[in-house]
């Protein structure tokens, strides 16, 4: 396993970036919380924290905020979003060092935010006119019922997002949100909240009027209940146990919510694969932000008849990986985030080796890394029993079975709550779609891992089982923002009898009627 330079403890965030980024935030009505770099445990900020004026206080000023900008054209709205495109992609630098402070992820992992954040400004900027302008449906009667379908902004939502990808999923949902005509009130993690403050200054500067994207800041466990109290809709990416919570409490008042939960995702890797493609690309979708991604992959299941040499392969590239955390491009994967995965990431492989895995590759802790860093590791021979077969490591491990047929793979990808995402690799592309939409995920990839999917802005991304409900790009990734409103009116003749037919005869004549638009619309 190949190390790269660390950089020094002091190497932390500037106070001259930090302060200004934290004036963005609704916050100091609650005692500050001391956050610090994963990938060298220097002090990063005081970040102040939120009370509960401080929320009703971001709500009201976002409520009036929004009641402006619902008025504005989708034009000028979709003018911010290019401009906001433009500083990201200008300014990449700036936000990856931030990025991998925060998160003590590489900064080729780093980059994958920057690239989507842009991806789905560009995609949400290009059809939101046309998403959000008026239809206008068949009436009941034709030329005498017109009928308007109007999309009305929910008002304000609630984007709580993870530290896991805090530029993707705190930006790249209120993204469209804001397009919509709707405010925003983020509720970023504590510990990667400039990531998301900095993407709000952006806005602001590309000219988003203040007070419409806000965040308040502090534990999803202490304000979490307050922030949902007052959405009228809410946008979460976390763990299934945090969104059944959310679920119920959006439930209670009536509201919308789109989850993003976890993930235990297989990869497939059929009898005809290019073995030596799918080892390569594997590490990526294993091994992004060291594991640490509802996306990627903890199950590979591979064909016995090329199980050997993918196995060989695909174990020499994982000891190649390049550890470090380093504000540059010379690392293949960083740390972990947090103590509390390094223990779960610890206790899978132990507990898994203790009742018979084998480790092929990794398998340590490494604090002469930093605090947090762990191997990327592989792991053979697991089975029902272990906690690392069915359970979520969200860390960089992954275990490999040997399977004999198409349908032992689908049925073993199948053997899971989870649903959010697969892979499945083989060079006939037919069979591949066939395996694919046997699979139950509400994404499939073939001959890819994730990004292939996630990157396909048009398409939507989203889970299903335990893997959460609801779907972020796409369409429907500004649709769930909005609520429709029908307007009929009815012209020149009622609906309902003419003066002197009875209603019987009115019966026979809308029987008639009915009969001859089926014919119509047949044809």
């Amino acid at each position: 396993m190949t190390t790269t330079s660390q950089p020094a403890a002091a190497d932390a965030l500037p106070s001259s970036l930090v302060q200004p980024l934290l004036a963005h935030a609704v916050a100091g009505g609650a005692p500050a919380v001391e956050v610090f770099a994963p990938a060298t445990g220097a002090k990063i900020a005081d970040l102040p924290q939120s009370s509960t004026e401080d929320i009703e206080t971001a709500f009201a000023t976002a409520r009036r905020a929004q009641r402006e900008w619902a008025g504005r054209s989708v034009r000028e709205r979709v003018a911010v979003l290019r401009r906001f495109h433009d500083i990201v992609l200008a300014e990449q630098d700036a936000i990856l060092d931030i990025v991998q402070t925060e998160t003590g992820k590489a900064r080729a992992h780093a980059f994958d935010e920057v690239g989507d954040v842009a991806v789905n400004a560009r995609y949400y900027a290009s059809v939101a006119a046309r998403l959000l302008a008026t239809r206008k449906p068949r009436g009941v009667l034709p030329v005498l019922t017109q009928v308007d379908v109007r999309h009305r902004p929910k008002g304000v939502v609630a984007v709580i997002s993870p530290w896991n990808y805090p530029l993707a999923l705190a930006a790249s949902d209120a993204l469209p949100a804001l397009i919509a005509g709707n405010a925003v009130v983020a509720r970023p993690d504590n510990q990667t909240a400039l990531t998301a403050l900095w993407a709000i200054d952006a806005a602001v500067r590309a000219g988003l009027p203040r007070g419409l994207w806000q965040a308040v800041l502090g534990r999803g466990s202490v304000i979490g209940g307050e922030v949902i109290a007052r959405a009228d809709y809410v946008d979460y990416t976390g763990s299934s146990a945090t969104g059944r919570t959310i679920a119920q409490q959006a439930g209670e008042r009536l509201i919308g919510y789109s989850l993003e939960l976890g993930g235990k995702n297989p990869l497939l890797v059929l009898a005809d694969a290019d073995v030596s493609r799918a080892a390569k690309i594997a590490i990526r979708a294993c091994f992004a932000s060291a594991g640490q991604l509802c996306e990627s992959m903890e199950r590979i299941y591979v064909h016995d008849s090329v199980y050997d040499r993918f196995v060989a392969e695909f174990v020499g590239h994982v000891e190649a990986i390049r550890l470090g955390g380093g504000l540059d491009y010379d690392s293949d994967m960083g740390s972990l985030t947090f103590q509390r995965q390094l223990d779960t990431v610890v206790a899978h492989v132990n507990d898994a080796v203790s009742k018979g895995a084998t480790v092929l590759a990794g398998g340590r802790a490494r604090p002469d890394l930093g605090p947090y860093f762990y191997e990327p590791t592989v792991l053979a021979g697991v089975g029902p029993g272990m906690t690392v077969h069915r359970e979520e490591t969200f860390g960089p491990v992954v275990s490999i079975y040997r399977v004999s047929s198409d349908d032992e793979a689908v049925e073993q990808a199948n053997d899971t709550a989870y649903g959010l995402n697969a892979s499945v690799w083989t060079k006939d592309i037919g069979r591949g779609r066939a395996v694919a939409a046997r699979i139950n995920a509400g994404s499939v990839n073939v001959n890819e891992g994730f990004i292939a999917a996630w990157g396909s802005a048009d398409a939507p991304s989203g889970g299903l089982g335990i893997s959460g409900t609801g779907r972020r790009h796409g369409p429907e990734g500004l649709l769930k923002y909005i609520d429709t409103q029908t307007i009929a009116v009815q012209r020149m003749l009622p609906i309902a009898p003419l003066p002197g037919m009875s209603e019987a005869v009115w019966a026979k004549t809308m029987t008639l009627y009915f009969g001859v638009m089926k014919t119509l619309r047949q044809k």
